[in-house]
């Protein structure tokens, strides 16, 4: 029986590069046109004109467009730092792991969805191999801490995608974020009559930032995950 081969751009043996367009020019050219109009208007068509290439150019270099996508994402995983552990004190690295992912998808809204299509890809191996060093300075072993990354990357993307989903509305009014937060405050008095946890919370924040409001939110849960994640490492090396 023939094995199916794997559905991805790393699972092949590279194409080779043809004269003219390299695969670095087009995948630079996808990364410029999703950041400034989003993952629904990608099309090879579109990146063929942007280049001054038709389409079927571009399918030298790729077989399709997901795989287009994989090369991508796979750049933009690139841009995260993974600092190293100093002794055992794993947790900055975590933290400032942590901060970096989230600002490498604020930075590309439209990555969210699709950040599961560079499994294979070498920067995305690399920050793989970076963050299991941290998790390992911390205590665990080799697959409870691939189950640490993973829970801390899912609270990272979680909230990261809910922020770009937030800000491209705020985008869509045509509004700034502090402008539209003020604009909003006698909707939301209006609404939380009957809710009087909500209104006590709502009137502790008003005057704030809201982009700093975000920052803290996003550090508060983070903190929350690393302790956790540190109460279950002092159980493992104390082998509770």
């Amino acid at each position: 029986m023939t094995e199916e081969p794997l559905p991805s751009v790393w699972a092949r043996r590279p194409k080779e590069q043809q004269p003219g367009l390299t695969t670095e020019q087009i995948v630079r050219a996808a990364l410029e046109l999703l950041d400034e109009e989003g993952m629904e208007q990608l099309s090879m068509r579109k990146l063929g004109a942007r280049l001054g290439a038709g389409a079927t150019s571009l399918y030298r270099h790729v077989k399709n467009k997901d795989e287009l996508i994989e090369l991508v994402v796979d750049v933009v995983y690139g841009e995260v730092e993974v600092p190293d552990v100093v002794g055992r004190d794993w947790r900055p690295a975590a933290e400032k792991t942590a901060h970096s992912v989230r600002a490498m998808i604020l930075r590309h809204p439209w990555v969210g969805p699709v950040l599961g299509q560079a499994g294979l890809g070498p920067n995305v191996m690399r920050l793989s191999e970076k963050m299991l060093r941290v998790l390992i300075a911390a205590g665990f072993d080799a697959v409870e801490a691939d189950q640490a990354m993973n829970a801390m990357l899912s609270y990272v993307i979680g909230i990261a995608v809910s922020e770009t989903a937030y800000l491209a509305m705020v985008k869509r009014s045509g509004s700034v974020e502090k402008h539209l937060a003020v604009l909003l405050q006698h909707a939301i008095w209006e609404r939380t009559g009957e809710f009087p946890m909500i209104r006590a919370g709502f009137d502790a924040m008003k005057d704030r930032n809201p982009k700093k409001v975000r920052d803290e939110n996003f550090d508060y849960g983070l903190q929350r995950v690393l302790d956790g994640l540190a109460a279950r490492a002092a159980t493992v090396r104390f082998g509770q």
